[in-house]
């Protein structure tokens, strides 16, 4: 008999573990994978760390996984991307004709970007229930009355930066979808591996790894938490499956969860998003540039590429998938998907650049503990539906993870949060952050 069982070993259920452990609560983690850190996974078997999973801080400035990644002396490295920006790093720009962009040209797409920006803010306050982000940029760009490549462009850079913060297409995000899209403070990105916060959280906890949770029946009594080969008892349950996994249904709630948590889980959305890493003999693309860029027609499907050597300390390129054209590769094999990368390379460099000589794709859409990357705010949806989903259930069962974080979901800190505030929770009392790095 356990005092909490906790249902996943990614950052919520670690943070959540590690505080009620700590308050002298009998806890056990149960994880269906074979290792912990759920999607914060990072590869080594290339020789040096290729994050497949959560890659970056994205803001130092306020955020709680500051404090916990210094203290768990995990090396950084400072990569700004500011999130999905035209400018403010070092961008190598490439037109329509795959010609790189020169200062003037530079300054006028940027100019273009801003006049957008500028006014988005105001279209989303005033967009109708149910409209989506592609609906708030088509009414900006059509009050602009751009040429036809103008307005091309910028529409395809909007396309792209809803696949990359959302993991999803334009018309399906609310056009409230990005309204937290603001980055305080350096970014930084981790040359050991991102996983090293996953491993820290987890030291000292009894973890249980190959345990698939299929059913949680819960009671004003305490719960009951069943695997593949065992079951656990205990007073109260955390689940802090990711959004897919509770939208499939693979985990059966007895009784069934109430239906305000039940609706704000089908009306939040779950993206898929997915990274294709190219390591390269040689570099064959300038220096100085952070990223690479294609904008307007060219930059379909492949339209960034980010110079990540700092990270791998060798030649690489770091290129996304989002949205539809994520869960397609999935279906592609890896030679096809490197040839198409490659080609849209090509169109920038010419056929005299280097074969890779390593890859890595990730599939997060058809992984089955995960079904999708990571959550956003489907259009219909709102940012309160995410803290709804945490809503305390009969005293005895909490949902967390990034899914259930409003102010920041779909980040790791945001995961961190809603661990923390499960914890609390469940001890009836405040925790300081800081007692996680003790």
């Amino acid at each position: 008999m356990f005092d909490t069982v906790i249902v996943g070993a990614g950052v919520a259920g670690l943070t959540a573990a590690r505080l009620l452990h700590a308050a002298g609560r009998r806890v056990v983690v149960l994880e269906a994978r074979d290792r912990v850190g759920g999607r914060t996974w990072t590869d080594r078997s290339p020789g040096f760390s290729v994050d497949r999973g959560a890659s970056w801080i994205h803001g130092l400035t306020g955020n709680p996984l500051t404090e916990l990644v210094e203290a768990f002396g995990m090396e950084t490295s400072e990569f700004t991307v500011g999130s999905f920006q035209a400018g403010g790093r070092p961008i190598a720009n490439y037109d329509e004709a795959h010609r790189e962009l020169d200062e003037a040209a530079t300054e006028a797409w940027l100019a273009d970007a801003a006049a957008v920006e500028e006014r988005l803010a105001a279209a989303a306050e005033a967009s109708e229930p149910g409209e989506s982000y592609a609906d708030v940029v088509d009414r900006v760009l059509a009050e602009l009355g751009w040429s036809e490549e103008r307005t091309a462009r910028a529409r395809a850079f909007h396309r792209h930066r809803t696949e990359e913060q959302c993991g999803a297409d334009d018309a399906d995000v609310d056009a409230h979808g990005l309204d937290e899209d603001a980055i305080d403070g350096d970014e930084v990105v981790f040359p050991g591996g991102y996983d090293a916060l996953a491993t820290g959280l987890a030291r000292g906890l009894d973890v249980r790894l190959e345990q698939t949770v299929t059913a949680v029946e819960w009671s004003g009594a305490g719960v009951r938490v069943t695997t593949g080969s065992e079951s656990f008892e205990a007073r109260d349950v955390v689940v802090t499956v990711p959004l897919g996994v509770l939208k499939a249904a693979a985990i059966d709630f007895e009784p069934a969860l109430p239906e305000t948590v039940a609706a704000a889980i089908a009306r939040v959305g779950m993206g898929t998003f997915n990274k294709v890493f190219l390591q390269f003999p040689e570099r064959f693309w300038q220096d100085g540039a952070y990223a690479i860029r294609q904008l307007g027609a060219g930059s379909v499907p492949w339209h960034s590429w980010y110079d990540v050597s700092a990270v791998s300390g060798t030649p690489m390129l770091l290129t996304f998938a989002g949205g539809e054209w994520a869960r397609r590769i999935e279906r592609m094999p890896d030679d096809e998907i490197v040839a198409s990368v490659l080609d849209g390379l090509r169109r920038i460099y010419g056929e005299a650049m280097p074969e890779p000589t390593g890859h890595w794709i990730t599939r997060w859409g058809s992984d089955p503990f995960a079904l999708g990357s990571y959550s956003y705010v489907a259009r219909g949806a709102t940012y309160e539906d995410h803290d709804v989903i945490a809503t305390p259930i009969g005293g005895v069962l909490h949902l967390a993870g990034e899914a259930t974080w409003g102010d920041c979901p779909a980040t790791v800190n945001g995961a961190l949060l809603s661990g923390h505030r499960a914890a609390e929770r469940i001890l009836g009392r405040a925790i300081p952050l800081r007692s996680l790095a003790e």
